[in-house]
């Protein structure tokens, strides 16, 4: 009688079975993108992996991160292939090679975003449109970051006015309201600015396309903007030189002063001065706020903090006051006189734009973009097939990019001073992106980041309230992880002005 295989032979059989099943299914997989290609090109496909059946690379590009995309860009060049999300995606990185993509809109690609986006954000937003629609949609909403609208903003974003909390719930009320008013040149927000650009070019948006509007702008201009503004706090804390030579540019400017009056009256427009034993720990807004022990407790920064009763008499006379906005001073110290400044003076900030701009190299806000391609094309050597993803990289661009002089991983705010190589050229630097689909608000962005950047460096110093800097993460925008970036700020005296 014939004897069967042991146990321990059964199992090594079945699983030696089930690597070769794994197997020709992952090759089945690989030529059946392999067969996908467009026969009618003789240029062959990105090099690169197709991963497992179904999945893809999806659960390496989760588990890995950022380090997903530079290992393989390593491995397979500038452009290589990959399946994720359900989908086969070409990652594309390089000045060029991305110039051809985003100048290639309407015609080589389309935008192309998740679904989940499309369901936040609703379908009748700029970024879901394409084609006409786009193009129009574009003309009407640029008319919202125009330098009218600008000029209109600046004094609000000086006064830190916050976006109201309740959007979604007060939305449709305050769009009735401005529906009915008398006066609709008068442009107030840029809701305003986004109805009569509209009627100006032969549209009339409905309620649901106001709304969708609306909510755009948050979407991609405060949390991006919000996210910069965490980036570029982070980097000045880690430059201590940078902060000093912005100072030296705004002393040149007349842009930093002190002063020892204060106007009669409480202030409405700013908070008061911490004394020197009272310090505040905050945390940029995508972190938890925590507090500092002290012997003494400090006051939360509370909204009733903003009110007259909750601030300080003055103590100095109303003669000689301050020309513009003014931090009141505890008894006994000197209040900061905040200058006056118009998008004409910001401009002439040539440090400070350097600044900006290499805050916005290092940590772009938005990592890359997403396109659909409507018919294949060439790209460096290879072919892209029609119905692929293209994925361009922001940040590896940024990264790689061969006319930086200094090193690209290195923080040199003189790398965009006139002369320099790296002030040329338009790919190799795309914060903002390019082409049909570049960031109509780039121009606001900037204004509020030097804004953000001169209130800090003339009215303070700043730590870190950790140990050590926070990791940052890149998806879906660039923030710190779990705690976020928490600091210490503490005013600076008239006589510390040149302290870092």
């Amino acid at each position: 009688m014939p004897v069967g295989p042991s146990w321990p032979e059964a199992a090594a059989l079945v699983l030696l079975a089930l690597a070769l099943l794994v197997t020709l299914c992952r090759h089945l997989w690989a030529l059946r993108w392999s067969l996908s290609r467009d026969r009618a090109s003789a240029l062959p496909l990105p090099k690169g992996s197709m991963g497992w059946p179904f999945f893809g690379e999806t659960l390496h590009w989760l588990l890995q991160g950022s380090r997903f995309h530079s290992s393989r860009r390593e491995r397979y060049g500038n452009v290589f292939k990959t399946h994720l999300l359900g989908r086969p995606v070409v990652r594309v990185t390089g000045a060029e090679n991305i110039r051809k993509i985003l100048l290639g809109e309407h015609t080589l690609v389309s935008a192309q975003w998740p679904q989940s986006t499309q369901i936040i954000l609703g379908s009748h937003t700029l970024l879901s449109s394409t084609g006409d629609l786009h193009r129009q949609r574009r003309k009407i909403l640029a008319r919202v970051f125009s330098r009218a609208a600008l000029e209109s903003y600046l004094p609000r974003i000086q006064k830190g006015i916050k976006a109201r909390d309740m959007l979604h719930k007060f939305m449709e009320k305050a769009i009735q309201e401005k529906l009915q008013r008398n006066s609709p040149e008068d442009h107030s927000d840029a809701l305003d600015f986004i109805m009569n650009s509209a009627k100006e070019h032969g549209k009339e948006f409905t309620m649901q396309e106001l709304k969708e509007s609306a909510i755009e702008l948050i979407f991609a201009a405060f949390f991006t903007t919000a996210s910069a503004s965490t980036s570029l706090i982070l980097l000045l804390l880690k430059h201590p030189s940078v902060i000093e030579k912005i100072r030296q540019e705004l002393m040149s400017h007349e842009l930093y002063q002190q002063s020892e009056c204060c106007p009669a009256g409480p202030c409405l427009d700013t908070l008061p001065i911490q004394s020197r034993d009272r310090e505040k720990t905050l945390s940029h807004p995508m972190a938890k706020d925590i507090h500092k022990h002290q012997s003494q407790p400090t006051a939360p920064l509370e909204e009733d903090s903003l009110q007259p009763s909750a601030l300080p008499e003055p103590t100095v006379p109303r003669s000689n006051p301050c020309p513009g906005p003014q931090l009141l001073a505890p008894p006994g110290q000197s209040c900061h006189c905040a200058a006056d400044i118009s998008l004409e003076k910001l401009s002439r900030l040539r440090y400070l734009d350097c600044v900006i701009k290499e805050v916005l190299r290092m940590l772009p806000p938005v990592s890359g973009g997403y396109r659909t391609a409507l018919q294949t094309f060439e790209l460096d050597g290879y072919q892209i097939p029609k119905g692929w993803s293209v994925m361009y990289s922001i940040r590896d661009t940024h990264e790689t990019a061969a006319v930086y002089q200094s090193p690209p991983s290195s923080f040199d705010p003189d790398r965009f001073g006139a002369g320099r190589l790296e002030a040329a050229g338009r790919f190799h630097y795309i914060p903002f992106g390019g082409g049909a689909r570049s960031c109509i608000g780039k121009e606001l962005a900037q204004a509020i980041l030097k804004l953000l950047a001169i209130e800090l460096v003339s009215t303070a110093r700043w730590e870190l309230a950790t140990p050590g800097y926070p990791t940052m993460q890149t998806v879906p925008i660039v923030h710190p992880v779990d705690d976020g970036l928490q600091l210490y700020f503490h005013p600076l005296q008239p006589s510390q002005g040149h302290e870092a």
